[in-house]
């Protein structure tokens, strides 16, 4: 990979999907030190938070709320992924309830926020992951039901942004109620430019995000109002699109507002997905050089949240990997 006369560098980094996220956890513990979550939406993200959350000892998903599917079908939807494989551990649903390793987990179908009792379920935090209450007011609406604090899995308009490795220091669990954890996009593209800007200054830059393919796509063409080429296909087209990440990196690195832009390209895989970054950078700089602060990141004050590697992978290999960015 060369340096062109502008130190113009090219790199790429291997984004998640939006379910894989890490998140911004608020301090709030209940008894025996476990943070006590609720699920709004059983769909991708949904669900994959709460396998991650069964790795974790610290968390446990005490209520899910989901309007379409029962706890049979709830059951169903999380021990069999197609991506993630069959989870090992023991899941049962029926008409009694939704059990996973035992333990009966509160299931809700409402369609209205207001009417989920987080608080008789003991949920203190509430992901919201069904991409429709995406603002604060909608959000605020969780907090009827008995909710402290809500995370929007998905980008948001008015809510503040925290993305790990990168501004998750500045959330202040006094006043950060609302808050959002950006997409998986933004959650690749700005730890690795976080890193590039510290060291070598960024003057502008274009990203393209190769994207695996999502729950909104369609398998055959079908209406798409609001985009037209998002209608069609997805298995058997490269579909351009659109994407915020760019602009959301400027929300939480202020120091990159507006010297970033971006665009998309949906592809026909089932997960994850490349971020690829021109910039022109403000010092002068080798790729060797680029590479080792890249790598230093990742084991020191990004470990855990970026990933370094120089083996021959594809984008399989990353499936199920828990770092942001690699």
């Amino acid at each position: 990979m060369a340096l062109l006369a502008q130190q113009r560098l090219t790199a790429s980094a291997r984004a998640g999907r939006p379910s894989r996220s890490r998140v911004v956890c608020p301090a709030i513990r209940a008894e025996g030190g476990k943070v006590k979550i609720g699920i709004n939406g059983f769909g991708r993200i949904g669900r994959l938070v709460m396998r991650a959350t069964m790795l974790r000892p610290d968390i446990e998903v005490v209520a899910i709320n989901d309007p379409f599917i029962d706890s049979e079908y709830m059951a169903y939807m999380f021990k069999y992924d197609s991506v993630h494989k069959v989870w090992p551990g023991k899941v049962e649903g029926s008409a009694e309830g939704f059990f996973v390793e035992g333990r009966k987990v509160h299931t809700f179908t409402e369609t209205d926020p207001t009417k989920i009792d987080w608080a008789s379920a003991g949920a203190d935090i509430v992901v919201e992951s069904t991409g429709v209450f995406t603002t604060i007011d909608k959000a605020a609406l969780h907090q009827k039901g008995g909710a402290k604090k809500v995370i929007i899995s998905a980008p948001s308009n008015d809510a503040p942004m925290y993305v790990m490795g990168v501004n998750h220091e500045k959330y202040d669990p006094a006043k950060d109620h609302i808050i959002s954890n950006a997409s998986c996009t933004t959650n690749c593209l700005a730890p690795l430019a976080k890193v590039v800007n510290e060291k070598f200054g960024i003057k502008e830059g274009l990203m393209t995000t190769v994207h695996a393919s999502t729950a909104t796509q369609k398998t055959v063409d079908g209406p798409s109002r609001k985009d037209w080429r998002g209608g069609r296909a997805v298995n058997g087209n490269i579909i351009p699109s659109s994407t915020g990440a760019a602009k959301a990196v400027g929300k939480v690195l202020p120091e990159l507002k507006g010297k970033l832009t971006g665009m998309a390209f949906r592809v026909p895989t089932n997960d994850v997905s490349v971020v690829d970054l021109t910039i022109t950078l403000e010092k002068a700089t080798t790729y060797e050089e680029i590479m080792a602060a890249l790598k230093s990141a990742s084991e020191n004050e990004l470990k855990g949240v970026m990933a370094y590697t120089t083996d021959d992978v594809v984008s399989s290999d990353f499936i199920t990997d828990p770092a942001s960015c690699t």
